[in-house]
């Protein structure tokens, strides 16, 4: 991953889990507690792709399962985002810019349930049956319900800080690189000469010399005459 993604992502996932400690955990909702850390790992893996999205997804699970008051083994929460974020990254649109809501509230929707599942199954593996007494099914859909709510207001938001953090003049994809590419195509338009091809390019001089050379050797027959 690039630097600046690395530091935006950083950033994000950090806001995301003081919030939700802070925040989020104390409002006492009947069910489970809505997941700003995954509505992020989310947004970021749809525009970062399936590898970014399981790296941001295993760092901030990580971070989650270290920081209070945490009550769980390390490492647990961090394979639940890993796995969601990989997952979320393979459907990545074109240029991370979305055309419809309806697909991405699907993954929220999918990515809470499974991620659920998951965090449900890797702690019955360990011995924590905690789901079992509060109740799965309830889990289940209070988490869907709550990202679900949320969703509208962090995704499209992490989507655009995402994009927009991308727009770096020192990367190849930036604005830069995009005026390289138009410079080349004004240049190549305007002489006939193709950027990177010198031989190209003098042959294309030769051909338009003896051209205009034959054209004004027409014009002062003609006068001539």
């Amino acid at each position: 991953m690039r630097l600046n993604r690395i530091l935006l992502s950083s950033a994000l996932v950090v806001v995301a889990l003081v919030i939700q400690v802070s925040v989020l955990a104390r409002l006492h909702l009947p069910g489970a507690v809505p997941d700003l850390l995954l509505l992020t790992v989310l947004g970021l893996a749809m525009v970062y792709g399936h590898v970014g999205g399981a790296l941001v997804g295993f760092g901030a699970g990580l971070l989650a399962d270290l920081a209070p008051p945490a009550d769980h083994a390390a490492g647990r929460y961090a394979l639940v985002l890993c796995v969601t974020g990989y997952f979320a990254g393979l459907i990545k649109p074109d240029h991370g810019r979305l055309k419809s809501a309806t697909g991405p509230m699907a993954v929220v929707v999918a990515a809470a349930i499974g991620s659920t599942l998951l965090y449900a199954g890797v702690g019955a593996l360990v011995g924590d049956t905690a789901a079992r007494h509060v109740g799965l099914p309830g889990l289940l859909i209070s988490a869907a319900l709550y990202d679900l709510l949320l969703a509208p207001f962090v995704v499209p938001v992490i989507m655009w800080l995402a994009r927009r953090s991308d727009n770096d003049p020192l990367t190849e994809s930036g604005p830069a690189a995009k005026a390289t590419d138009i410079s080349s195509g004004w240049l190549s338009s305007g002489t006939g000469l193709r950027i990177g091809d010198q031989r190209g390019g003098l042959g294309a001089l030769k051909a338009k010399a003896r051209t205009r050379s034959a054209r004004v050797g027409r014009i002062k027959g003609v006068k001539r005459l």
